[in-house]
This record gives C-alpha cells, structure tokens and sequence, in this order.
C-alpha cells in the first residue's frame, strides 16, 4: 500500500542519514505527534543522542518475501486481537521469513509507527530501535487492522 511504501521510505531517510534526520524529524516530533512524547524524556533523549551519532546505514529493499511473512502475522494478529510475534497459525508460520521483526500497535500513519519504534519507551532493551537501525539488507512491511489498537503494522527485516 502507499502508507506501506511510505513507511520503507521514512525508515530509510532515518538510516541514509541519521543526523539530518534527528535535526529534523527527530527534533520536530515531540511538538506533532498525537502520544506527546517529552523532549526530556530518557527514550527520547538516548535517541537523539543515538541519532546523532550513527553512522549512515544501508538503505532496505523491500522484499516480496518479507512482505508475505510481514501480511500474514498482521492480519492473522490483527483478526483475533493478538499482540507478539509468535505465528499463530500454520500458514504464517510457514510463510515466517525474518531474522528481526518489529510490531507496532495502534498507529496507523507511517511516521507515528517509524518513531514510536526507534522511542521504543518503555521498551529497556530498545530492540526495535536497534533491529530498525540494524544491518539488514530487506525489509517487508504490513499495516492491517486489529481488533484490539485498531491498526497494527508488522516489518520483518532480512539480511
């Protein structure tokens, strides 16, 4: 879909050159986004401080097989409410081609679900930060309704 496309774009924008994109979006966002995060906040401020920092990263190819893998666990999450990354039926666990994967829950527009992954508050490890900001090569995105937060996005990441 576009918002799917949209959100391959804004993560390679990130990885291509982080620094321009922490003055930018990164330092923008707290004063657009709807969940309010805090300037101040310490999931906030250790991404800026990441952001600032990182080196540029290889952009991601979107990956039909990843996008299949990706569809599957957001639909099938999506229909009985599930939140995770266990596949719950068959089909998708056959179809499960990923070695990162990140889900995101109730955002729905491409830059919400991009920065609510790299925040990651709440999130001690911050492991969607470092699998969106990691060495993978391809990348499959899916944004399906659910039943529970309305929307859920679902990107798995290749090497």
């Amino acid at each position: 879909s576009a918002s799917e496309k949209e959100l391959i774009y804004i993560l390679n924008l990130a990885r291509i050159n982080p620094k321009l994109f922490c003055n930018t979006v990164v330092a923008k966002y707290p004063t657009i986004s709807n969940k309010g995060y805090i300037k101040n906040s310490d999931y906030y401020t250790s991404l800026v401080d990441t952001m600032s920092k990182l080196q540029p990263l290889k952009i991601l190819a979107p990956d039909s097989l990843c996008y299949v893998s990706a569809q599957c666990h957001a639909y099938n999450s999506g229909l009985t409410g599930y939140t995770g990354h266990t596949r719950d039926t068959d089909t998708c666990e056959q179809l499960k081609h990923f070695y990162g994967e990140c889900c995101d829950y109730g955002y729905s527009n491409p830059l919400d679900i991009i920065m609510a992954l790299l925040i990651d508050d709440g999130v001690a490890s911050l492991g969607h930060r470092y699998i969106c900001l990691g060495d993978y090569t391809a990348i499959g995105v899916s944004i399906q309704p659910h039943k529970t937060y309305g929307t859920n996005a679902v990107m798995d990441f290749y090497y």
